[in-house]
């Protein structure tokens, strides 16, 4: 019988090292996440910063404006990596933008030549990567198209289904239901848990065409005008800290804050202008 050994963790032998002396078989081994160090996160927040005020630039244009403005030259892969850690996704039409969760289904893109002119005819909905001094978090968000207001939003450290669930819910806890919701492709928006959950309060679901960053611009507006008014101004040390910050910013964007687009008008003053 070949004896059993515990390993304690030493710096000297190597993960895969161990699991052998453990007697456990190579192939039931499984790569561990890459985590990002201090570095790396000082460049992903300077990735979001260049990505929101040039959507367009890819990889290598990012990595040029790196090395330029702030002394950074990174190999491609990390440079890519990171760029995954981060979500950005180049705004231009390219073959595929992801990879989405295999067998779910892809539904149509509903918008395409609509007129969207009043409130709750077509909510949309997106994820965001947000940077904070130590780590980042992900915010889903789920605004009405009409009338620019964000009806619900949620702010965790994974990006999982049940972030969006939960922007949905506290959306809908309003009272409010929209005819369409549209979404991107991502595997979060194909999953059999949103899709249930859309069509149970009886909406319809629609999803971006693929590499079309257009099809949901409204809510790209909305990320930039987060990112620059807040996030990147006060640098959150935590999640909790994150989230309270959004929730004054949230308020203001609802109640003060003059959007251009609606004549200078507030989300709330014109849902309720619109309403009556």
């Amino acid at each position: 019988m070949r004896k059993k050994m515990i390993v304690k963790d030493h710096p000297l032998l190597s993960i895969r090292r161990q699991y052998e002396l453990l007697d456990v078989n190579r192939n039931r081994l499984q790569g561990l996440e890459p985590t990002a160090n201090t570095e790396d996160q000082k460049i992903m927040v300077l990735l979001d910063s260049i990505h929101v005020r040039e959507p367009t630039f890819g990889a290598r244009r990012l990595n040029a404006v790196l090395r330029r403005d702030h002394g950074y030259s990174l190999g491609r892969r990390r440079l890519r990596r990171l760029m995954r850690a981060a979500r950005i996704r180049v705004s231009y039409r390219h073959p595929r933008t992801g990879i989405r969760a295999g067998g779910h289904k892809i539904y149509p893109y509903l918008l395409c030549g609509l007129e969207i002119s009043k409130a709750d005819q077509v909510w949309c909905t997106d994820i965001t990567y947000i940077p904070m001094a130590r780590g980042f978090c992900y915010l889903a968000c789920v605004m009405d198209w009409h009338t620019r207001g964000a009806l619900g939003w949620a702010v965790s450290t994974t990006m999982e289904t049940t972030l969006c669930l939960d922007a949905l819910t506290i959306a809908l806890a309003t009272g409010r239901c929209p005819q369409i919701i549209n979404s991107d492709q991502g595997s979060r928006y194909t999953s059999a848990a949103w899709i249930k959950r859309v069509k149970d309060a009886g909406t319809l679901v629609s999803m971006d065409g693929t590499g079309r960053w257009i099809d949901n611009v409204r809510i790209e507006r909305l990320w930039r005008s987060a990112k620059y008014e807040d996030v990147y101004l006060n640098a959150y040390a935590t999640p909790r800290e994150l989230g309270k910050g959004l929730a004054d910013w949230f308020e203001r964007y609802h109640a003060t804050r003059p959007h251009s687009t609606l004549d200078y008008r507030t989300p709330r003053q014109f849902h309720a202008e619109e309403a009556a």
